[in-house]
């Protein structure tokens, strides 16, 4: 699959807002934001929680809450709050799923998904 990003605002509690450019990552569970961003937009952590990455190892990151817009839609998710190192924002399928969007990786866009009341 090929890399696909698409622009956005992210706001924090305060009502500060960042400019925030997403690498889509479809193997992400949550979204992340470099840690210059999350400070600007004032987020403060809220849990923990231990992620296990590509390459096997495991790290705890703190998590907190934010309001994301892109283009095609809006609204709050979880984030993941970056440390030094974790320098590109992420955009990972619980934040996907929240929108009400999925990634087509042969058009590298975002599509409203199918939802299913049953």
């Amino acid at each position: 699959m090929g890399i696909v990003y698409v622009e956005g605002t992210v706001r924090g509690p305060t009502g500060k807002e960042q400019a925030v450019r997403f690498l889509v990552d479809s193997g992400a569970t949550y979204s992340l934001l470099p840690e210059p961003i999350w400070k600007a937009i004032e987020l403060k952590p809220k849990r923990e929680h231990e992620f296990v990455l590509a390459d096997g190892r495991t790290v705890r990151r703190r998590i907190s809450e934010c309001y994301i817009v892109l283009p095609q839609g809006e609204g709050h998710t979880p984030v993941v709050l970056g440390e030094p190192g974790d320098d590109e924002a992420l955009l990972g399928v619980v934040t996907l799923e929240i929108l009400g969007l999925v990634l087509d990786p042969f058009k590298r866009t975002l599509e409203p998904m199918r939802m299913l009341l049953v």
